[in-house]
């Protein structure tokens, strides 16, 4: 049997996997495995511009697909630009499966250029993490991070690719099998667990189901949507879960937590059973978790049986994937009687409805809800920031929209590059992202990538001149001492704030855009927002920015205090 180098194995195993798409940056570790994909036509290589920015378009790739997002990156310097980006994916369980170069075998441990543990670095951020120390494991090391990375809950993985391993000869052969002892991940749920969670809903006077993320990732929000229609039980979801259900959907109330509607957070707070499915009950949907749903009996549907009971103690745990656990509910589910309790969620949401103040000037909702009505199919990806909130409070999210954004690490620098990844794995779908100023900047080079790649997707910035939210904590809760978060600040006026001219904001978006060959509009008031929009959507191979200058004191309310709990909302000041 004629032997391949490992160089030769990967791209064979690219194509075995289905890997259409690879963003890759390259550097003297990796140079003979881009020689190699050089020399073949199934996979698209991406060459975007940092990899920092590279993680972020496969995770987008990956979220917005269903694949697994694959990366390549050098040893070093490329491997640790990664590391942020796996934090991301990881805490929004996305496949990812990364494959970093290393130095040679004979140079590890002695502090050779460009050697990083990258295993070691990124051991709690990762599903995975391996270095292949022999040739004859790659295949199989190859197959099961593909495995790993898409089955269970989620997450990415890293493989460490020595040198002079991959210019080994050996096995041509790839694997066709995965058997991996001690990891047998359960996705099957227990129909006795199930039959009781099912009984305690019926009898439940105020039932309320809470979803996050798992739904979606588990693509059963068909099944979740019947499962409502039939019980005829309100629902609430985190930022993660929003498009769980359409937000046009009757019953469906809004986001809880920390910005979450005023009606939603006593939803959780008078429910007598809050039925959870694929969340992480993470601090920012809780606040205190002494005060957190109080009167309610709580079950727990999650594919993790780590994150059941780990914030928040459950009463019945069901360790099972979201899609499979809905399907086997609707063999047994019945209407539940709950018009008082829809009755007086309805009362919460006159009392304090979820609208931001009308204003002569454009305000971040003109901007959300033109997206809304000028789109029917849509992949919205936002960056991180008061935009993000507002977003999440406003944009509809329906069968035909989806909503990316990076929600357990709260990456800022994520929504060009995630838009970018989302375009390539969507070509026919129209893409927007809604960034900050301060975001944009996190990784604004990546409209080279954009531009290059002839892809048209319409970038807006929420420009408040400051970092947002941020500033908003420093309003409410620092005596407005706004420390670090003027984007004017500089060597001209520090120190002088309000006593000398602010120095004129840099950079200039629209001819920044321009520059890169992309094309800018800048809205500056609320009658040229659909035009703006409707202009950018002609395009078919132009990126578009599109610059909403945005009063500083749009701020995201409700709020709950810090340290307080769901009741303790600003509404307001």
């Amino acid at each position: 049997m004629r032997k391949i180098s490992g160089n030769k194995l990967l791209v064979k195993a690219l194509r075995e996997e289905g890997v259409d798409t690879l963003f890759g940056y390259p550097g003297a570790c990796t140079i003979d495995i881009s020689d190699e994909l050089y020399k073949q036509d199934y996979t698209k290589v991406i060459l975007p511009r940092q990899e920092v920015a590279l993680v972020h378009e496969a995770d987008a790739y990956a979220r917005s697909t269903g694949k697994v997002g694959v990366c390549l990156v050098t040893s070093g310097p490329g491997a640790t630009n990664l590391v942020t980006g796996l934090a991301t994916a990881y805490y929004d369980s996305v496949p990812l499966v990364c494959f970093t170069g290393q130095v040679s075998r004979p140079l590890i441990g002695n502090d050779a250029f460009q050697e990083v543990d990258i295993v070691g670095i990124t051991r709690s951020i990762t599903k995975y993490g391996v270095m292949v120390k022999n040739r004859d494991d790659l295949g199989r090391i190859i197959k099961e991070a593909f495995y790993i990375a898409r089955s269970g809950r989620p997450g990415p993985v890293v493989i460490d690719l020595p040198k002079d391993v991959m210019a080994e000869l050996g096995d041509p052969e790839y694997p066709s099998e995965v058997n991996i002892r001690g990891y047998k991940p359960n996705t099957m749920a227990h129909v006795g667990q199930l039959k009781r969670a099912i009984k305690m809903l019926n009898k439940a006077k105020r039932p309320l189901f809470l979803v996050g993320g798992g739904v979606k990732i588990s693509h059963a929000t068909e099944e979740f949507t019947e499962l409502v229609n039939i019980t005829n039980v309100p629902v609430v979801t985190t930022i993660m879960g929003r498009g769980a259900i359409s937000t046009n959907h009757p019953l469906y109330i809004g986001n809880l937590g920390m910005h979450g509607a005023y009606a939603c957070n006593m939803a959780v707070s008078e429910c007598d059973l809050l039925f959870s499915i694929g969340t992480r009950f993470n601090d920012r949907i809780t606040g205190k978790l002494h005060s957190f749903a109080p009167k309610a009996q709580i079950i727990h549907i999650d594919i993790d049986t780590a994150a059941i009971s780990k914030n928040v103690k459950v009463d019945v745990p069901i360790v099972a994937d979201a899609r499979d656990a809905l399907t086997r509910m609707l063999e047994y589910v019945e209407p539940c009687e709950t018009k008082q309790w829809i009755e007086q969620i309805g009362a919460w949401k006159e009392e304090h409805p979820l609208a931001a103040k009308e204003k002569p000037i454009m305000t971040p909702k003109d901007i959300i809800e033109t997206i809304n009505r000028v789109f029917d199919e849509l992949i919205l990806v936002t960056d991180v920031g008061q935009h993000q909130m507002f977003t999440a409070q406003f944009a509809e999210i329906t069968e035909k929209k989806q909503l990316l954004m990076s929600g357990g690490l709260g990456t800022m620098g994520y929504g060009l590059p995630g838009a970018i990844g989302a375009k390539i794995g969507n070509p026919d779908t129209p893409v927007v992202s809604i960034s900050g100023d301060g975001g944009m900047q996190m990784n604004i080079q990546e409209l080279a990538t954009a531009v290059l790649e002839e892809l048209p997707i319409i970038s807006c910035i929420f420009n408040n001149n400051n970092l947002g939210m941020v500033r908003q904590w420093q309003k409410l809760f620092y005596g407005k001492r706004y420390s670090m978060t003027c984007l004017h600040s500089g060597a001209a006026c520090r120190g002088k704030c309000g006593e000398v001219e602010c120095p004129p904001y840099t950079p200039d978006f629209i001819r920044l855009a321009e520059s890169y060959g992309a094309k800018g509009i800048r809205v500056t008031k609320k009658e040229d927002i659909e035009p703006a929009f409707r202009e950018a959507m002609k395009s078919k191979k132009t990126p578009y920015i599109i610059e909403f200058e945005i009063d500083p004191e749009d701020l995201v309310y409700p709020m709950v205090e810090p340290g307080g709990t769901l009741r303790d909302l600003i509404m307001d000041c």
